[in-house]
């Protein structure tokens, strides 16, 4: 569910913790490496520009601290009704310059562990593009993560997958904190966490070795704020609220797809394959 969406906007500092762009391509390699990196320190590996490569998010050792503001922690506590300007601006600084789309979603996280079921990885994507051609494996995220959302793309024989990643490990969160959260979902679906979003559309070229080819469409929230109170929604069985900030210049994907993802976000839950 969209609770609320603003039009593009321009957000970002000139020496932001946040940068999502290609590394210099190594000699003898074929392509630098689309990065997401923190303080200047890699923290995930993402998919490759091209567009027929998997999707991937892949943690490395950069990823190891959260971006909470002190000064917005009671406000999103007490959770967003809409997409805030103050809190927008004020995630926007740790941001790379650019464009961005805020959106104000409704959330309902699973947690899930790579290997397991429910494993993108192993499950939708290992269908549409088979294992790894060097490794004979599926792709590994090394992180825990939540999914949250799935439905058609209608129109364009695509599916998107929505993907909420944490910064930190789930098992570093505190458990006394993850309780206490727990307790105000319980009574309330306002509390909101805040995350730099980008989609990236990718297909194989070919359906060599699909047993299920078309188009994912991979909508990734990587969290800034709210750790503890996505792993409380999960535990809990309750939704909370997620401010994204969806990154234009970041994403693998066209102004228009990014438009068309956002009109697909409020649309219902739909799983692959399900005729309802």
């Amino acid at each position: 569910m969209i609770l609320d969406v603003g039009a593009a906007i321009q957000l970002g500092s000139p020496s932001p913790r946040i940068r999502i762009d290609e590394q210099p391509k190594p000699e003898g390699a074929w392509a630098g490496r689309r990065m997401l990196t923190l303080d200047d320190d890699p923290a995930f590996e993402l998919s490759f520009w091209c567009g027929t490569c998997q999707f991937l998010f892949q943690r490395m050792e950069g990823a190891n601290q959260s971006l909470s503001l002190d000064e917005m922690r009671d406000r999103l506590t007490s959770g967003l009704d809409d997409v805030d300007p103050s809190v927008v601006d004020a995630f926007g600084g740790l941001l790379p310059e650019g464009q961005y789309v805020p959106m104000l979603i409704s959330v309902a996280p699973r947690l899930v562990t790579p290997g397991k079921p429910g494993d993108y990885f192993g499950e939708e994507q290992l269908a549409t593009w088979g294992v790894d051609s060097f490794w004979g494996l599926p792709e590994y995220p090394r992180t825990a993560y939540y999914r949250t959302f799935e439905t058609p793309v209608a129109g364009r024989g695509c599916h998107l997958f929505e993907f909420v990643v944490p910064m930190l490990p789930p098992v570093w969160d505190d458990a006394e904190t993850v309780r206490a959260h727990v307790e105000r979902l319980l009574v309330s679906d306002t509390p909101t966490a805040v995350a730099i979003s980008t989609l990236d559309v990718c297909q194989p070229a070919t359906d060599t070795w699909s047993v299920d080819y078309y188009g994912h469409w991979c909508l990734t929230h990587f969290l800034l704020d709210g750790h503890h109170k996505m792993h409380a929604a999960a535990d809990s069985g309750r939704p909370l609220r997620l401010l994204s900030l969806l990154s234009i210049d970041g994403s693998l994907a066209s102004a228009e797809q990014i438009a068309s993802a956002v009109d697909v976000r409020a649309q219902h839950v739909n799983k692959r394959g399900s005729t309802t």
